[in-house]
């Protein structure tokens, strides 16, 4: 049998992304770039990409928000999934980050369908009270202001909603209560935020693969 170990890990979400996902022009020209930026490697795994693909069908959702864009990888995985006249918001604090996310977005074929906003996202957010309420929200910013992103996702989107948080698994280290590091305190604020509010009906899954040992957590809004 083979050892669980990160080496095994990596190898099988290898094969489950050539098995599952194939390769993509576009999206292997959107991880270039990134690299080019020298932007840290911190967008989510090609299987956790085509998830959010297939969460954005599965919820026939028609607007989805994003919170951290990076070089629009994960947006160009959900963008695609929308109809024709769908909508994605993405908000990234960089200016630099978004600029390159909109190129990338352009070349892959959706930018009519991705909407970056540029700014921190808790100056963001508050703007987006006024518009049409979100079916789709996918978290992957700061984890330190997990519970602020959380609240916001539940003023912003209806009934219904799917809600995705991103890294929560932290390398195992979630599960210490006495972390005194601010992201991962981030990370147990937000989950016990999903655990309490009555807003969201939540599971949280651990990861293993090429991005190490993580996970995400799953919400409805109630």
């Amino acid at each position: 049998m083979t050892a669980s170990h990160p080496d095994a890990w990596a190898a099988v979400d290898r094969y489950l992304a050539e098995t599952l996902v194939g390769s993509d022009p576009a999206l292997d020209a959107t991880l270039a770039s990134q690299d080019r930026a020298h932007l840290r490697p911190i967008e989510v795994a090609p299987v956790a990409g085509k998830l959010l693909h297939l969460l954005v069908r599965i919820s026939r959702a028609r607007r989805v928000l994003e919170i951290g864009t990076l070089a629009g990888y994960s947006a160009i995985w959900m963008a695609r999934a929308l109809p024709a006249d769908g909508r994605l918001i993405s908000i990234e604090a960089e200016p630099a980050n978004a600029a390159l996310a909109r190129e990338n977005v352009d070349a892959a074929g959706v930018g009519e369908r991705v909407d970056i906003r540029i700014g921190r996202a808790a100056d963001v957010l508050p703007g987006l009270a006024d518009e049409a309420p979100f079916d789709l929200v996918f978290i992957d910013a700061d984890k330190e202001s997990n519970t602020v992103y959380l609240d916001w996702a539940a003023r912003l989107s209806q009934p219904g909603a799917v809600i995705v948080v991103d890294n929560i698994g932290r390398s195992g280290e979630v599960a210490n209560a006495d972390t005194d590091d601010p992201q991962i305190q981030g990370v147990r604020g937000g989950l016990a935020m999903l655990g309490e509010d009555p807003r969201f009906d939540a599971t949280g899954l651990q990861t293993v693969g090429v991005k190490g040992w993580d996970g995400l957590a799953i919400a409805v809004r109630v």
